[in-house]
C-alpha cells in the first residue's frame, strides 16, 4: 500500500486526525531538526525549537491551505521564522556551519585529516559569511537540508525561478570568496 501524500495527510489532520499529526510529524521532525540545528548550533535548542515548529504546525494546521506550496515549505517557513525570532532575542548571529558539521562530515581517526577537515568547515564558514542574506539561506537550504527547489521556493515565499537564481549567484559568489581565501 502507498503512503498518503502529505495533502491527503494534512485534509485528514485538518479533521481531527490525531494519527495523521502523527504521521506528517515523524515524516519531517528529523529533517526540520537538522535545518534547526545547523541554524543554531545549539542540539538542546535546537529540539526546542523543534518542538515549537511542531507545536505551531498543530495549533496552525486549520488556517493551512496547499494553494500549489508543499506542505514541507509551510513546515520550514514555521523553522525559518522560528530560527530568526531566536537571533532576534539573543542578539546574535548563527554560526552557519557549526562545531558539530565538522564532527559530523568526518569519521576518520587521523589528526591530520581531522585538522584538515576543520580548516575547510572555518573557510566554507567565512565564504558563506560573505554571501547577503537571501543567497546564504538558498544555499543552506538546497545543499546542507538537501530541500528540492519548490520546497526553498515555497519556505522562503519566492518562485523557483527566483530560487534558481539566488542559487546561482550565490554559488558564483561563494566560489569566488573560496578562491580569495
Amino acid at each position: 500500500m502507498l503512503d498518503p501524500s502529505d495533502a491527503d495527510l494534512v485534509r485528514s489532520a485538518q479533521k481531527g486526525n490525531v494519527s495523521a499529526i502523527g504521521e506528517l510529524y515523524d515524516r519531517y521532525n528529523e529533517r526540520i531538526f537538522k535545518y534547526v540545528w545547523i541554524r543554531v548550533s545549539n542540539k538542546r535548542r535546537a529540539e526546542d525549537l523543534t518542538g515549537e515548529v511542531f507545536a505551531r504546525m498543530i495549533t496552525h494546521l486549520h488556517d493551512y491551505r496547499e494553494m500549489g506550496i508543499p506542505f514541507s515549505s509551510w513546515l520550514y517557513r514555521i523553522a525559518f521564522n522560528l530560527v530568526v525570532d531566536y537571533y532576534r532575542k539573543e542578539k546574535n548571529r548563527a554560526p552557519i556551519l557549526p562545531a558539530h558539521q565538522a564532527q559530523l562530515a568526518t569519521q576518520d581517526d587521523d589528526p591530520v585529516v581531522i585538522v584538515e577537515h576543520r580548516l575547510t568547515v572555518e573557510k566554507l564558514q567565512l565564504a558563506l559569511d560573505k554571501l547577503d542574506e537571501s543567497q546564504r539561506e538558498v544555499i543552506i537550504l538546497r545543499f546542507l537540508v538537501g530541500l528540492s527547489l519548490r520546497e526553498v521556493a515555497g519556505g522562503l515565499d519566492k518562485t523557483v525561478a527566483a530560487v534558481k537564481s539566488l542559487q546561482h549567484r550565490g554559488l558564483v559568489a561563494l566560489r569566488l570568496a573560496l578562491v580569495q581565501e
